[in-house]
């Protein structure tokens, strides 16, 4: 019986090695600024923008889990650490980071 409930299951095809590099090489600079100097994120009145950081750090956790390969089975969490969502949250927080 559970020989035919394992066949059913969707198998996810090969994760592309070249997007999960992307993500990785996205997330390790901003969470590394994030872990070791802060300061760098202020906006220009000198203060954090809590709400841009809760949606960076998304970002950054989303490139982690697609970055290592792990895929979720739960179509919300599938979306929310896809890189579809994941890569333009970081490119926020480098904007952040350089122009802000």
């Amino acid at each position: 019986m559970s020989d035919v409930v394992m066949e059913n299951q969707n198998v996810d095809p090969k994760p592309n090695k070249f997007a999960m590099i992307i993500s990785c090489l996205l997330a390790f600079p901003l969470a590394a600024v994030l872990l070791l100097h802060p300061a760098a994120m202020l906006d220009a009145n000198g203060e954090y923008s809590h709400r841009a950081m809760m949606l960076i750090m998304i970002g950054i956790s989303g490139g982690f889990v697609h970055g290592v390969g792990f895929t979720p089975r739960f179509w919300f969490w599938k979306w929310i650490f896809s890189p579809f969502l994941s890569w333009p949250l970081m490119l926020w927080g480098y904007y952040t980071w350089f122009l802000t």
